[in-house]
């Protein structure tokens, strides 16, 4: 009988050891894991703050981005959007982006050249001719010399978002420079805005994109430029009387991300997010200006705003009013970005 229950313990004993090894509790046994799969199972929430109103080209493009984060990551990282400034306002949004109180924004490209003077080539008046020509010297080596000047420790530059070419509306006809004599426009903060007014004039002055309508309602300033999206989606074309189609400026968004942010995603998380903003840049580049043109079709059918089209004539007149401007601030862009610039004029001047 001793001998049955021997038996029986050591059945038992050897069944303990053998789950144990089995089943890996052996502490001396070392766990081997994918680097890159470790935290992938927290979910990842990114804030994308913008100031304009979500029926725009950028607003359209912000929503478009984070739909594609969410289907290349399967939902582990989610881009949470607060349009027309409800989180930050243009003044303030590039601070809190640097400080870590917002993930992503996309100011326009005249906030940004107020700090990296090398963006002041995309402010200049006339200085591209067409969208096509912006992508292609997006593209291209000027573009990389652009996104290099953002050399911020704490900021980083994704991508150019197109909204288009900027327009003059005011409550007078805006048809020569002369015109702009003694007039009160609102300018986005860039100093060479503020210089293409003042060659031509007028008296420039910067407010918050989202207090425009008021201040134009109110009279605290005659006339402003916009792109032909920005004067339908705000209704300024409501509190104004002559719009001058132009394109005698380009506005874009700069794309910038947290880069301490940037740098705590996991390899594929970024991968995800760089995929999905080259898509992006791709759609609203085409998407960008049928919105314009839709919104001029709207502007058209409205009696009380009186549109002028610029002529040759006309762009040539004020091109040369505006001449200065580049003098003023080539040397402040810095000769290599001219020189890259100049060269897009000139390779799309000799293929026409």
């Amino acid at each position: 009988m001793k001998s049955l229950w021997w038996l029986i313990l050591f059945l038992f004993a050897g069944l303990a050891i053998a789950v144990a090894v089995g089943f890996g509790f052996n502490k001396e046994e070392p766990i081997h894991y994918d680097q890159e799969q470790a935290g992938l199972n927290k979910k990842v929430v990114i804030r994308f703050s913008h100031v304009v109103a979500e029926n725009t080209p950028k607003g359209l493009a912000v929503n478009l981005f984070a739909k594609l984060v969410r289907e290349k990551t399967n939902g582990m990282v989610e881009i949470r959007t607060y349009p027309n400034a409800t989180l930050f306002d243009d003044a303030t949004e590039f601070e809190a982006l640097r400080q870590g109180q917002v993930e992503m924004i996309a100011p326009s490209i005249s906030k940004l050249s107020a700090r990296y003077p090398e963006w002041m080539v995309m402010d200049l008046p006339y200085a591209f001719m067409n969208e096509r020509m912006v992508s292609e010297a997006m593209d291209g080596r000027l573009g990389q010399l652009l996104f290099q000047a953002i050399d911020d420790a704490n900021v980083m530059g994704m991508a150019l978002w197109d909204n288009g070419f900027k327009q003059m509306t005011a409550n007078r006809e805006i048809i020569k420079p002369s015109d702009f004599q003694n007039m009160k426009i609102r300018i986005m903060d860039s100093p060479v805005l503020r210089s293409q007014f003042q060659v031509l004039g007028a008296q420039a002055e910067s407010y918050s994109f989202n207090d425009l309508y008021r201040q134009l309602e109110s009279g605290a300033v005659e006339g402003e430029e916009n792109t032909l999206s920005n004067i339908y989606s705000k209704r300024l074309y409501q509190v104004q009387t002559h719009m001058t189609v132009s394109n005698h400026g380009y506005l874009g968004y700069t794309v910038l991300m947290n880069r301490d942010v940037w740098n705590k995603l996991s390899g594929s998380q970024q991968e995800a997010i760089r995929q999905a903003m080259e898509e992006t840049t791709v759609w609203i580049r085409h998407y960008a200006k049928e919105m314009n043109n839709k919104a001029l079709t709207e502007l058209k059918k409205d009696k009380g705003l009186s549109i002028h089209y610029q002529t040759d004539a006309e762009r040539q007149e004020w091109q040369k009013a505006l001449l200065p401007v580049y003098n003023q601030y080539k040397n402040a862009i810095g000769e290599t970005v001219i020189r890259e610039w100049r060269k897009v004029i000139e390779e799309k001047r000799d293929a026409s």
